[in-house]
């Protein structure tokens, strides 16, 4: 851990996630990583020596499970706080995918240009549910950054936008009730969006979406179907398929 980090270690702790597969440093008070981050690396589809960036990548929850699932991928990581940037490169050398995995500092509000980077093949990311502070109670200063994007959902648009190549893939995942401000916010310029709902459970409306497009995409949009996160009456914690995915076992298929 960088010496930044090093005297307040006891405010961390470890997670085994992929079935144990990866150790995941997070913060024990804050926002923490959890289903949202592994469903968006399950959705995570890259062909074989591609690059992906995930902007907002936090400590790198969806970032390492997507690098864990696709071995001959590069990755990098975007973050705008220094410390869960350290936090993340932390877990990235743990996880010995140092060599396939970077994570740099900068501002989603400031757009991909000023990275100075290549364009990549692919871009994923869970952006902040909310840009309104009106819409929800104010969340804790240690918790605000992943809530509130400051910049609103089209910053992260065309952040994504500006970051791949033509025909490059853009993945996202986010509240179900947002879904049109998130296709208005990635039209005109990226199409052939594929949506797929995530329920809690089949007979009740659907609390996430993901969302798949490309960079001058034109095929029809599709909505696929669903992923069923829990069973009504089961005593296991999730649904086999859900189970499967969670434990890197399987991940979701795009036609």
């Amino acid at each position: 851990m960088s010496k930044a980090l090093e005297p307040d270690l006891d405010q961390f702790s470890a997670s085994r996630i992929l079935d144990g597969h990866l150790t995941l440093w997070q913060p024990r008070k804050g926002y923490r990583a959890g289903l949202d981050a592994a469903i968006l690396a399950a959705a995570c589809d890259p062909a074989q020596g591609e690059r992906w960036l995930e902007p907002g990548c936090g400590v790198g929850g969806a970032l390492l499970q997507a690098a864990y699932r696709h071995g001959q991928t590069r990755f990098v990581g975007v973050e705008r706080d220094p410390a869960a940037a350290a936090l993340a490169r932390r877990n990235v050398t743990q996880n010995n995918l140092s060599h396939r995995v970077e994570v740099v500092v900068g501002d989603i509000g400031e757009g991909f240009a000023r990275l100075d980077m290549e364009v990549f093949d692919g871009a994923f990311a869970n952006p902040p549910f909310f840009d309104d502070p009106r819409a929800l109670r104010p969340p804790a200063p240690e918790k605000r950054g992943a809530w509130m994007a400051d910049h609103g959902l089209s910053a992260w648009s065309n952040f994504m936008l500006g970051a791949v190549r033509r025909g490059g893939s853009l993945l996202l995942i986010h509240r179900a009730d947002r879904l049109a401000d998130l296709l208005a916010s990635l039209s005109p310029r990226a199409g052939s969006f594929q949506i797929r709902p995530v329920h809690p459970f089949a007979d009740a409306p659907a609390k996430r979406i993901l969302v798949r497009a490309r960079l001058g995409g034109r095929a029809p949009l599709q909505i696929l179907p669903p992923l069923v996160l829990h069973e009504r009456g089961s005593t296991s914690k999730h649904h086999p398929e859900a189970d499967a995915l969670l434990r890197g076992q399987t991940r979701l298929v795009w036609p």
